[in-house]
């Protein structure tokens, strides 16, 4: 038996817990320099504004529909999502944290478990504010199709039965109910099931869940795929995805930005790197790997009109390191390798490549002494520090001193304060 725990709008969700005036409104986080909505309230689907929506072409719904745009502050995201995991663990014995608002929960040994699911739910509203829907099931797959049922009956009253709204557990219905509820779900929503192949089940003839079910998984492996097959037989009850609690390590780690506005001086561009070659050095401690090579690339926008530019360079590093000053240190050889001045760049970003294990070490003669040992000590303690205080609160001098002075920083005119990780923006609530 699983779970699926999820988030509803979860980034809106965060906005309102600090901001009730919110509540009932229609409203949508941007994504970075507030380019196009990537989480919309449900007021705000109402108003037909779809996923991906330019902010540029909403804008006007400001003013006629009460539309409110919100840059995206996902230090608080990160952090809500980091209490709400933490509640959501206690519905069972294990744990798998899919994405930032999602977490699979196995589900052995619990029992009367819709009720424990209920609990849980309302345990994760009243301490963090964060609504959500329980989809319980015998696979990931009708887990997640349970939560989309619940999410669903509760947003869309009469879609589905009014007792399966916030939590679903199809493996406690009657197998009639479990049919009717199957026939009137729309294939595409199973996850999987992407546009391209729901259009190809929909002109064979199946439709509904309940249609995609009572396929043959040969049939389904020999004219799609293996992929879909496993689907297929998640949907008939046989389970084919084990829950994950340790994600294999990332082969590649990068970290790239848009600029808030065109760069085109080398120092604002070193500072970029610097940041971000740091931040992708946390991540690869986090994971426990050094990285070989240090990929480094900046380019024009490809929408704007004027001299073009896109280049990108590999350095070697000597020896595989997961040290922010070497990486830093590659990071800033290569943008001024590739650099030349006269184009308006509007990205750039870090990628460390050829990831190994931080247990194997190469060997070589000690020409120079060697510090590996106080390093990665001094890389723990400003990891620490950063956790603790606030990412970029240690960091290399090349990144620069001041945020608000950064050209290349991202365009976040409508970001609300990081009212759980900062002490000057902490809300203060008086009587």
């Amino acid at each position: 038996m699983f779970a699926l725990v999820d988030g509803n709008n979860f980034y809106v969700s965060c906005e309102r817990v600090f901001r009730p005036s919110l509540n009932g409104r229609p409203v949508v986080v941007l994504s970075n320099n507030d380019g196009c909505a990537i989480a919309r309230s449900n007021e705000a689907k109402a108003l037909d504004i779809k996923m991906g929506a330019p902010w540029f072409q909403i804008r006007h719904l400001e003013e006629s529909a009460g539309l409110v745009g919100l840059s995206a502050n996902f230090t608080l995201y990160g952090d809500m999502s980091d209490r709400m995991m933490s509640l959501a663990a206690g519905l069972g014995p294990t744990q798998e944290i899919y994405s930032i608002d999602e977490s699979f929960i196995g589900l052995v040994g619990v029992r009367d478990v819709t009720r424990r699911a209920r609990a849980i739910r309302a345990r994760i509203n009243g301490w963090v504010g964060i609504p959500c829907g329980i989809g319980i099931a015998q696979t990931k797959t009708l887990a997640k199709l349970a939560n989309y049922i619940a999410k669903t009956a509760e947003r869309k009253p009469g879609s589905y039965p009014e007792d399966l709204a916030q939590v679903c557990n199809l493996a406690a219905l009657p197998a009639s109910d479990l049919e009717a509820i199957l026939m009137t779900t729309a294939v595409g929503e199973v996850w999987g099931v992407g546009r391209r192949i729901g259009l190809q089940l929909q002109e064979a003839g199946v439709n509904t869940v309940l249609d995609l079910i009572r396929l043959s998984p040969s049939t389904v492996r020999a004219r799609w795929s293996v992929v879909l097959e496993k689907t297929v037989r998640e949907l008939q009850g046989q389970s084919c995805i084990e829950m994950d609690d340790a994600p294999a390590p990332k082969k590649e780690i990068a970290c790239t930005r848009s600029f808030g506005r065109p760069v085109r001086d080398l120092g604002p561009l070193i500072e970029a790197v610097s940041e971000f070659a740091g931040r992708a050095g946390e991540k690869l401690r986090m994971q426990h790997s050094v990285a070989s090579e240090v990929q480094v690339f900046a380019h024009t926008s490809p929408f704007r009109e004027g001299p073009k530019f896109s280049k990108s360079i590999v350095v070697p590093l000597r020896r595989p390191t997961a040290d922010t000053s070497a990486l830093v240190s590659a990071a800033v050889v290569g943008m001024r390798a590739i650099y030349q001045p006269g184009f308006d760049l509007i990205k750039a970003g870090v990628m460390l490549l050829d990831l190994v294990p931080d247990n194997i070490h190469q060997c070589e003669l000690d020409l120079e002494g060697d510090d590996t040992k106080d390093r990665t000590r001094l890389m723990s303690a400003m990891d620490c520090l950063n956790g603790r205080f606030g990412k970029g609160t240690v960091h290399v001098a090349s990144t620069g001193l001041d945020d608000h002075r950064r050209e290349w920083g991202m365009k976040q005119e409508r970001r609300t304060p990081q009212y759980t990780t900062k002490w000057a923006e902490v809300p203060i609530a008086r009587a």
